[in-house]
């Protein structure tokens, strides 16, 4: 079983339930190590003064802040555990809010919240399924790793989330960042068009169809060399131009793309099918005409 990387109480109102908090993720990219060029000696890095060759011992570090004038604060390590968060063990809901209005800009990293100890899967199923009836998430704040997080807790089939969260003042305004177009007045023509486009590629969600598709080929290529085989370099593709003449023109030729895949998805569906029923009922006749020489030869013997 895996380790909770939190443990203690959810409380609302007067109810507390003992919980667990585990990772629900687990970040699946291909990490590799730094060596010499022609060698195999490993590439190390130290923590050097800078300006000079000393290396400085953990112990002799201290934790500057950068101010807007570029000056820096030195603090001490007593002097930032004095303000540090008080490590709680509760997780108090203050609030509930409809799920449908958290933006998912604010979610951070998601976690299973599961029963812990005895007589806690009774209230733990209470308020997962009073929650699943109400649409409601819960919002607390949890102190975990010697920081303050923002939390959302919501009933998920059998287990209730907890998904940390952006703070509002984290979150930047994009119109502070680049030039985002505001109100636009649009061809009617287009935005059908474009409207239609969307519909056509419209698609259940199904995460299992998706992979990452360069890790796969980051491996791929690991495993060729491991094996002493020969790697192909090939030059990257060119980036199609962002340059587009005829809006509707390209929409209008992307609609009909999008048809046509579909219509080989769907053919090769019902070819599919034709082709189970076509053998089921060939193989059915094969059967019947089996059973019966089989039955007339039993006949004839008696």
């Amino acid at each position: 079983m895996a380790r909770p990387v939190w443990t203690g109480t959810i409380s609302f109102g007067l109810v507390n339930i003992g919980v667990g908090l585990f990772a629900a993720t687990e970040a699946r990219g291909v990490s590799f190590r730094q060596f010499e060029k022609g060698t195999d000696q490993r590439v190390r890095y130290k923590r050097v003064a800078e300006g000079t060759d000393r290396e400085v011992d953990y112990d002799d570090i201290a934790k500057g802040y950068e101010t807007e004038s570029g000056d820096h604060v030195v603090v001490t390590q007593e002097e930032l555990a004095s303000v540090q968060p008080e490590t709680s063990h509760t997780l108090a809901i203050e609030d509930f809010v409809a799920l449908a209005e958290i933006d998912p800009i604010h979610y951070q990293k998601a976690y299973y919240l599961a029963p812990r100890g005895d007589g806690q899967e009774y209230p733990y199923a209470l308020l997962r399924e009073a929650m699943k009836q109400t649409g409601l998430a819960g919002i607390a704040t949890l102190v975990m790793r010697n920081k303050e997080h923002l939390a959302a807790i919501r009933a998920d089939g059998d287990v209730l989330v907890l998904n940390t969260m952006y703070f509002a003042d984290e979150i930047r305004d994009p119109h502070e960042i680049a030039d985002i177009p505001g109100d636009v007045e649009l061809s009617t023509k287009e935005l059908d068009t474009a409207t239609d486009l969307i519909e056509q590629l419209s698609t259940a969600w199904r995460p299992e169809d998706y992979h990452d598709t360069h890790r796969e080929q980051v491996l791929r290529l690991v495993e060729q060399k491991a094996r002493g085989e020969e790697v192909d370099v090939e030059e990257p593709e060119e980036e199609p131009s962002a340059d587009v003449i005829d809006l509707v023109s390209a929409l209008e030729q992307s609609i009909e793309q999008a048809r046509t895949s579909g219509t080989r998805k769907s053919g090769r569906s019902s070819q599919k099918s034709r082709s189970s029923k076509k053998n089921g009922s060939a193989q059915k006749s094969r059967s019947s005409k089996k059973n019966g020489s089989a039955q007339m030869s039993r006949s004839g013997q008696s």
